[in-house]
Parts: structure tokens; sequence; C-alpha cells
């Protein structure tokens, strides 16, 4: 009897190792990629890669159960993913994107969160166009180097936190954060426009995810003066209320709220930084350390005239400016600060979030904020006024052009 027991659970065994399930597949579809997510009961392995003639993306997932072809194959295309199919495969499943010209793909996987299980996140993306070739050079009507400074146009980032597959916070009702702060950071971006002087760049301006990283790059790109990260806050504690605005922090969060939050936070993406790669590290580590002491006075400057403004229109979790480790907040050179508008997770303040009126409230007050600080510290531009004279000039990189005026690149 012994030796039949043994052989019906040798036969059992492979029903323990049952394959993983597919419990969900999404699109999100995004200014810079189309991001597939698969939501899966268990960690898989997988590869992706991509063929021409016509141009797809193939994803061969391992461990997958059979089954979740007929879910694969119920999804709609979006963005740059015309069509999706799957089928099988004798260890898994394979699923295949039709694309209308060549792509870039790239995949990752993530391991389970408050919100979801293990995912496998794929990204799909137009290869970015190369360089213009350099042009000979030409004589061209350069300005010797006199110049004076005028005011500068103010770039405000205005960045709307989570988005996608990030919901962020979830308030009771099932509010969510990532569509309040989508909806407060365009109602702040449309205030900023209509200030003389003042332009606004969102880093997202729909349902879809951006990484922290790229949130960043964004603002540098747009060579941007401020950057404002706009949340919701939420705690397990449903009776915490408050607004509250944080800037970086070097040594690390200054209360285990913070800490939570910032922990929350981040790991959405990895931490983003400044490219220098040119530098040695000892210079490297001098100019980021400059740089960041100025930002971060700036930062806490803009930001005690937020949160006194927002102060008007909700109770204020903390009287002071907090500083947390956030990953938005670490560009070395562009003051930046997060505002946690209210907690989502309090039933009142989620109210308030949820209304339009009172949404405009927190605009307001966050915009007196941010001008009262221009008012004081208006960026400059420098603007070169002389009469012309004939140079050989580089197209290239104009160094004979500044080398002439005694202006370093």
């Amino acid at each position: 009897m012994r030796g039949v027991r043994w052989v019906a659970l040798l036969f059992a065994l492979p029903l323990v190792a049952a394959a993983a399930e597919l419990r969900d597949l999404r699109l999100w579809d995004g200014p810079e990629s189309t991001r597939i997510v698969f939501d899966l009961g268990d960690a898989v392995s997988h590869k992706v890669f991509t063929l021409p003639s016509p141009d797809r993306v193939v994803i061969d997932i391992d461990g997958l159960d059979a089954r979740s072809v007929d879910r694969v194959n119920a999804v709609m295309g979006k963005g740059a993913v015309r069509r999706v199919r799957g089928g099988p495969r004798p260890s898994g499943i394979r699923v295949v994107l039709d694309v209308a010209q060549p792509v870039v793909a790239r995949s990752f996987s993530l391991t389970p969160t408050e919100e979801y299980g293990h995912r496998l996140v794929v990204d799909v993306q137009e290869p970015r166009p190369a360089a213009p070739p350099a042009q000979p050079s030409a004589a061209v009507m350069v300005p010797p180097s006199t110049s004076r400074l005028q005011d500068k146009p103010i770039v405000i980032a205005v960045d709307a936190g989570h988005g996608g597959e990030d919901p962020g916070a979830r308030g009771s009702s099932g509010l969510l954060e990532k569509d309040v702060a989508l909806s407060l950071a365009r109602k702040l971006a449309r205030s900023i426009n209509a200030q003389p002087g003042m332009r606004a760049v969102l880093t997202r301006d729909g349902d879809y995810y951006v990484g922290l990283r790229e949130r960043v790059n964004i603002a540098r790109k747009h060579q941007a003066d401020l950057f404002v990260s706009v949340h919701c806050n939420a705690f397990t504690q449903r009776s915490m209320r408050g607004t509250s605005v944080y800037v970086l922090s070097n040594r690390g969060a200054s209360s285990e709220h913070a800490r939570w939050l910032a922990q929350k936070e981040n790991a959405a993406d990895l931490v983003g930084g400044v490219d220098l790669h040119d530098k040695d590290h000892e210079l490297a580590a001098v100019l980021i350390d400059l740089s960041q002491s100025a930002t971060l006075e700036a930062s806490l400057d803009v930001g005690g005239r937020i949160l006194r403004s927002m102060g008007k229109v909700n109770v204020l979790q903390k009287a002071d400016v907090q500083q947390a480790g956030f990953a938005v907040l670490k560009a070395p050179d562009i003051p930046s600060v997060l505002v946690e508008t209210a907690f989502i997770s309090n039933a009142h303040e989620e109210k308030l979030l949820a209304d339009d009126a009172h949404q405009d409230k927190f605009v307001s007050t966050m915009l007196d904020g941010i001008k009262g600080y221009f008012h004081s510290y208006r960026p400059k531009l420098q603007v070169v006024e002389a009469e012309t004279r004939l140079q050989k000039v580089s197209n290239e990189t104009g160094r004979d052009v500044a080398q002439a005026q005694g202006v370093s690149q």
C-alpha cells in the first residue's frame, strides 16, 4: 500500500506546479510610447524581440497558462499597437503586437505592490530620428560680445502625479489620485498660461504613466525655472488630514510618515539625475553639491510661499515645508516642490478633492505662492546687442565665434 501511495504522489506533483494565470492585459497610449501591462498570478520568464515585413513585436512568455490566449485575443490595439494576438507554445504562450512601422521595444518585470501582483511591462515606441549631418562652414554675420540682461519668460513644469497603470492612492468613494492630480495640473497649467510672461509645461496630459526620471527630463528639456508636482496624500488613519508641501532632503525624510510616503512614490521608477558622464567623480560631486544647495534654498522659499497660501483654503498638516527623498524633486538645477493638496483617504477632504470649485481654490492659492516667488526672483536672460561683422563660423558647433567673443561653450 505504501508503494501505491508514493506512485500516486509522484503523479500528483506536476499538478502542484501549475502554470501562471494572466489576470489582465492592459494597453496605455502615451505621447512617447505605448505601454502593454500583463497582470500575472505569478512571476514568469519572458523574451521580447521585433520582426520586420510586416513589422511586429513578439513577446514569448514562459510558464503562462495556455488558456490566457483567449484573453490576449480579446484585447483591442491602441496607440502604436494596431492589433494584439496570441497563440500557445510548448512552454507558455506567444503574444504578437502588430505595428505600422519599425519600433523599439523594451520590457521589465515588477514585483507585487499594494495595488497589483506580478506584472510584465512592455514599452513600444518609434525609434528616435538620427541627428542631421553637420553642415560645412559658411560665412555669416556675427555680433561682437556686448550684451545686456532682460526678464526671461518664466517656464513652470507642472507634474500630475501617477497616471496610467499607476493609480496612486484611492479614496473610499473610489476617487483615484491620478485623476485628481491630472485635473489639478491642467487647471494650474491654464492659470499659469494666463499670466503675462509665464508658460506651463505639463509632464503628462492624459491617463498614461510617465517615469519619474522622464518627468525631470521633460522639465530640464524645456529649461523650466520651477517644477511643481501635484499629488493627493493618503494614510492608514482616516482621520489624518491637511495640506503639505515637500522639498528634497539629502539626509533622508524628516519624519516616519515622510519616509513611508517617499518610498511609496519612488517604487514606481528609478531615481533620476543629471548626466555627468564627461566629468570626473570629484568635479561632478562638487558641481552637484553647489547646484543642489542653491536649488534647495530656492525650493524651500517657493515651497513656503505655496504652503502659506494654501493654508487659506485648507488646514495644514504641518506648518512648515517637509523634506523627503522624492525622485521627482532630484533635479539639481531646478527648484522643485511636491504639493500634497489634501488627504484622499479622509472622507471630508476626498469630497473637497472631487469638487470642481474647491479644486479651483487649491489651484488659485498654488498660483499665488508661485507668483510671489517669481516676483522676488525673476529669472534673467542675456541678450546680445551690437553691430554685425562678417566671420567664418562652423555651423556644427559655433566654437569659432565663441572663442572669438571670449564666450565659453
